[in-house]
């Protein structure tokens, strides 16, 4: 049987995500510049692709545990409402995404509170010009969407630090025991994620989460898809997905392309929730379509979106092995940065 390619060795890199948050939690931050919690009237977190993925977490996990509003902003623009009264993280594993950098001057130039996460680049730079709080992450992770740890924690940890969330290292005591109980069941084969990988590979996934935490869960397992597998998938979320989406299940025409339905389920979703779930399973499933609900593990929040994520990272691999690809690269997004770079 052919071994299967991973130039970039992104197996071994998703089976190292425990030592990586592990060795996140321990790295000192550069954090003299943060401001005091009655200093600051909103949160703004700054990030695109694998490395934005951290601001989703951060606003799913600090969100409603906070009295400011927590915004995660995607693209050029910076918020009009951002001053000299607003935190804006800002996270850019190479410290060059164009858009990120574009945002953050705009923020810097408003008198914003700046804390930077990068491994280098334009952004260190610019962060030490700013004398703005920053997070160094290791350099030597192969790509910004396998860094989700080393992105993630820098954030959570400077929120823990100013006194704006609490409890934050028994969380991931959690996590840690949760993600090396799953790492050891996919290192032996019994994982639940081979058995799902088998289904994806042949059909287009349609991922479902229920409220902040599985929406999260959803987009980062759809985006993984899309890069590691090379392969189309879509995601929605509970619940939004019972006012539009779930008509869409009501007929399937001859010559489509076959749809599974995964449901990511966790013990933090709102009680109504469930019962949507459950007719969403029997309306997706209608038409002999698949529908594969996933529960997470852990007893935090934290931690289970965490396992969710790592799911669904180990899930993408799978079925990018089953279709014959290389995990690493992403030669098109690269040939969409060498045309932009042109222009």
């Amino acid at each position: 049987m052919t071994t299967p390619p991973d130039s970039l060795g992104m197996q071994e890199t998703t089976l190292a995500l425990p030592d990586q948050i592990e060795e996140s939690m321990s790295r000192d931050l550069q954090i003299d510049a943060l401001p005091q919690v009655s200093d600051i009237d909103q949160l703004v977190v700054l990030g695109m692709g694998g490395s934005g993925i951290a601001g989703d977490i951060v606003k799913a996990i600090v969100g409603p545990r906070i009295s400011v509003p927590v915004i995660v902003s995607k693209g050029y623009e910076c918020p009009n409402f951002v001053d000299h009264r607003t935190l804006v993280m800002v996270a850019s594993f190479s410290g060059e995404t164009e858009e990120t950098l574009h945002a953050a001057a705009i923020a810097h130039e408003r008198g914003a509170h700046i804390f930077a996460v990068t491994c280098g680049g334009t952004l260190s730079r610019l962060a030490e010009e700013w004398q703005a709080s920053l997070s160094l992450v290791d350099s030597t992770i192969p790509m910004p969407r396998c860094a989700v740890g080393a992105m993630s924690v820098p954030l959570l940890k400077a929120l823990d630090s100013m006194g704006l969330i609490e409890g934050l290292e028994d969380d991931f005591e959690d996590v840690d025991a949760v993600l090396r109980s799953r790492c050891d069941r996919i290192r032996s084969g019994s994982d639940n994620s081979r058995s799902v990988g088998e289904s994806l590979a042949t059909q287009i996934p349609v991922i479902y989460g229920g409220g902040p935490l599985g929406e999260v869960a959803a987009v980062r397992f759809k985006n993984q898809l899309n890069e590691n597998a090379k392969t189309p998938a879509f995601f929605n979320v509970m619940p939004e997905t019972c006012h539009n989406e779930l008509a869409g299940w009501g007929v399937t025409h001859s010559g489509e392309p076959k749809i599974v339905a995964v449901q990511l389920r966790h013990i933090y979703e709102h009680p109504r929730l469930a019962p949507r779930f459950d007719f969403n399973e029997t309306v997706a499933g209608s038409d002999k379509s698949e529908v594969v609900t996933v529960w997470a593990e852990g007893n935090s929040e934290l931690a289970q979106l965490f396992d969710l994520i790592l799911f669904g990272d180990q899930t993408s691999l799978e079925v990018a092995a089953l279709l014959g690809q290389d995990p690493g690269p992403i030669d098109v997004l690269t040939q969409l940065k060498h045309r932009l770079a042109q222009s």
